[in-house]
Formats: C-alpha cells, sequence, structure tokens
C-alpha cells in the first residue's frame, strides 16, 4: 500500500460498516476496506488497528503510508458506543500518522459529544448568549468533554474533520480553533430544497396552494431560511415559531411575532418543518399539531439527524406529522425495526455520494464521477409514496459550481 498507487486511502473504525464501504467505493477506491485495515482486538480487549501490507516485504517498515491522505469514516453504530467509536478513531489515526501518512481527516456526520458543548466555568464554550448561573449549575461536575473531544483528535494525528449540519456554534467555533481552520460543516440545506422540488413531497409547491417553510424555533431559523432560499419559488413562504420550555419533556410553542408569514397564511398550505436534529420530539409534536390545526394542508417535518429512540419514534407517531424526511448521518435509522411504525411515513436521503465528493475535493482529489452532488432515496414500501417517489432513485441532481476550499473557516 504505497501513496503513489493511493493518494487518498479510505478507510473505516469499525468492521462491515456500509457508510465507510460506501464513501470508499463513491471514492474510487477499488481496494476493499476490509483489505485496507485490520481492527483487531487482543484477548485483553485492547484494540489495536493495522494498516495492512505485504508481510512478505521487509522494506520501508514504518513508511507504508508515505505521502497518502488518510480519511477515517465513523458513524454511530448499533454496536460499539460513541465512547468505544471514538477511542477507535484516535488509535487508526494515530497508526496512520505512524505509518507515514502526511494527512488524516475524519470525516463523521454527527459529530461526536457536540452536545456536552459547554463547561461549568465562563471560558468553557463559546455562545452568542450570556449564560446565566443556572446554566453554569446545569454543567456543574462535568467535564467540557467537546473540548476534550478536539484536543484528542488532534493529539492522536487528525489533521481535519468534516461533518454535516453541526447545531452548536460553540463546537464549530473550538473545533475550527483546534484543527486550526481545518474544520468543515456540510450544509444539507441544497439537498433538502432539491429533494422538495423534485418529488411530491410537498405538492402545494407546484400545485399554486403554495408552501410555507417553517422554523420550530430560534435555532433553525437560519437553517430554514436556507433552505427556502434555494428553493427560489414564488409560491413558498417563511414560518417562524417560537417555544418556551416548561420542563424537560414539555413545550409551548406559538407563532413568533418576527415571523415573515403571519398565522392566517397558514390555511390550505403544505407546511415543512425543519430542524437539525431531534431527540425527544416534544417540540416538533406540539409545532406541527398547531399547524394542523390552523388549517395547514401536508406537514411534514425535515430533519439531518434522526435518534430512532423508542420515546421519539412515540412521539413523532402522532397524525399531526403527515411524513418525516431525514439524512442517513444516523445509519440506524435505515433499520427497518429501528423506524418502528415510523416506517409508513419515513424517507431517508442517502449522503454516501454527495459528503464523497465534498471529501475529495478537500483533500485535492477530483471526485471519482464529476457529475454533481447526488443522492439516493430509501423508502418503505408502505409509505404511500412509495411508488411515486421510487423514480427518483435515479436522478442525478445538476451539478454545483466548483467548492473553494481555500477558506475553511465557515460552513459549507
Amino acid at each position: 500500500m504505497s501513496a503513489d498507487h493511493n493518494p487518498a486511502l479510505i478507510t473505516g473504525t469499525e468492521s462491515d460498516n456500509p457508510f465507510a464501504i460506501d464513501i470508499g467505493v463513491y471514492c474510487g477506491q477499488m481496494t476493499d476496506i476490509a483489505d485496507v485495515i485490520s481492527l483487531k482486538t487482543f484477548a485483553n480487549t485492547e484494540f489495536c488497528p493495522r494498516f495492512i501490507s505485504d508481510e512478505k516485504d521487509m522494506t520501508d517498515i514504518g513508511n507504508k503510508l508515505k505521502g497518502a491522505a488518510v480519511v477515517m469514516v465513523s458513524t454511530a453504530s448499533n454496536t460499539l458506543t460513541r465512547n468505544e467509536l471514538a477511542m477507535r478513531t484516535m488509535l487508526v489515526a494515530r497508526a496512520a500518522k505512524d505509518n507515514g501518512a502526511v494527512k488524516v481527516v475524519l470525516v463523521e456526520p454527527d459529530l461526536f459529544f457536540s452536545a456536552q458543548d459547554r463547561g461549568p466555568r465562563p471560558e468553557h464554550g463559546n455562545v452568542t448568549w450570556t449564560r446565566s448561573a443556572a446554566d453554569f449549575k446545569k454543567f456543574d461536575g462535568q467535564p467540557f468533554s467537546s473540548r476534550f473531544y478536539a484536543q484528542a483528535l488532534a493529539l492522536a494525528g487528525v489533521d481535519a474533520v468534516i461533518t454535516i449540519h453541526n447545531h452548536s456554534e460553540s463546537v464549530q467555533k473550538l473545533f475550527r480553533e483546534v484543527m486550526k481552520g481545518e474544520f468543515v460543516n456540510l450544509n444539507p440545506a441544497e439537498v433538502f430544497a432539491d429533494y422538495i422540488c423534485n418529488s411530491d413531497v410537498a405538492p402545494g409547491l407546484t400545485s399554486g396552494a403554495g408552501l410555507l417553510v417553517c422554523a420550530p424555533d430560534a435555532g433553525a431559523r437560519e437553517f430554514a431560511t436556507q433552505v427556502y432560499d434555494y428553493l427560489n419559488s414564488d409560491t413558498a413562504g417563511l414560518l417562524y415559531f417560537a417555544k418556551q420550555r416548561t420542563d424537560e419533556r414539555s413545550v409551548s410553542s406559538f407563532i413568533s411575532p418576527e415571523s415573515p408569514c403571519p398565522e392566517e397564511s397558514i390555511a390550505g398550505k403544505d407546511v415543512i418543518v425543519f430542524d437539525d436534529m431531534v431527540r425527544t420530539g416534544s417540540t416538533i409534536r406540539e409545532c406541527c399539531r398547531q399547524l394542523k390545526e390552523a388549517g395547514a394542508g401536508r406537514v411534514v417535518f425535515f430533519v439531518t439527524h434522526f435518534y430512532s429512540s423508542p420515546e421519539v419514534r412515540e412521539t413523532l407517531a402522532t397524525p399531526a406529522v403527515d411524513e418525516i424526511v431525514t439524512t442517513n448521518t444516523i445509519p440506524s435509522i435505515l433499520n427497518r425495526d429501528m423506524q418502528g411504525r415510523l416506517r409508513r411515513k419515513l424517507t431517508v436521503l442517502k449522503l454516501e455520494k454527495w459528503i464523497s465528493d465534498y471529501t475529495m475535493r478537500y483533500i485535492g482529489q477530483q471526485p471519482s464521477a464529476p457529475c454533481g452532488i447526488t443522492y439516493t432515496i430509501d423508502m418503505s414500501s408502505k409509505n404511500p409514496r412509495w411508488r411515486i417517489d421510487v423514480d427518483h432513485n435515479t436522478r442525478t441532481i445538476d451539478a454545483q459550481p466548483e467548492l473553494d476550499f481555500s477558506d475553511r473557516n465557515g460552513d459549507v
């Protein structure tokens, strides 16, 4: 395995990870990931990765990766905890660097420890609001885990991190600092907008009935506005909700006074609600309930990171949500058992090709098939739209402008 033949080497942190395998294929790597690295565990349970080389080749020992850019793909797993995967990532990175890799890039679509984006002291986190004593107390006694994770990755040998739709401004700032600017937060707004325009998920956009793009809270406004801008349609409008949390599992939602469209504009229109992640679903359920009560037609929830917990599945089984469209940044959502009753109204946009295109350009390589940004659709046949939407699976999104990675301090 030499850099002359593998200038970009794609690997993973878990055996038989379909997401990592697909990234390798889309990046044009002919060698299977299982033949690139051995992910062995000793009898004492210690993990020891080993990049595979010819056992008879006694030359250039310790330099078999010289000049190579190693791309590690890490996603949440059904068999390993995030803590275990994080440790594996660090050891794979160290193995790459200790064997001559010139650059190590971590592709982690759902960046680990991002929810732990603050600590108990004023210097623990860089937020846009004034933290209260209650907010500091919330983290009292805890580590500032997201910063530790970033620093640990850098110490292990990770030079750059590519993630998708990270929700925390604090995490983004600290990763850019620790990674010296080599941090890319990919934005799926264009993918969602394309799917809306080229499927029947929201027929009001083209039927003349109209479509509203809705942010369920202040934190989702920027992303919802980005999708709205990509739609570039005279029949679409923007709707802002605000929320007040009454306890850990309950929220009160209402139309924000700052909303571009008033409550009166909801009746008869399809509404698409956007958010970056869902962990309990209570905010979305309340928002969608109010939309239905205001006379909305079809209400669809679009979310990037879908945590398919029993609580979420129960909460979003509400008739107020007609369909859920998500991505496979957390690959377990593709499992029909994890979808549960939601399989009847769940659509998953698979992003491996889209991520691969960006990753190859980031490390200075041309995508294996430069045909623009693509995604595929996973949908249960129990979804009423299945037979109509299945043909979209082969459609290729029009080529996007060339990406400029000269300034890597902002979202892409």
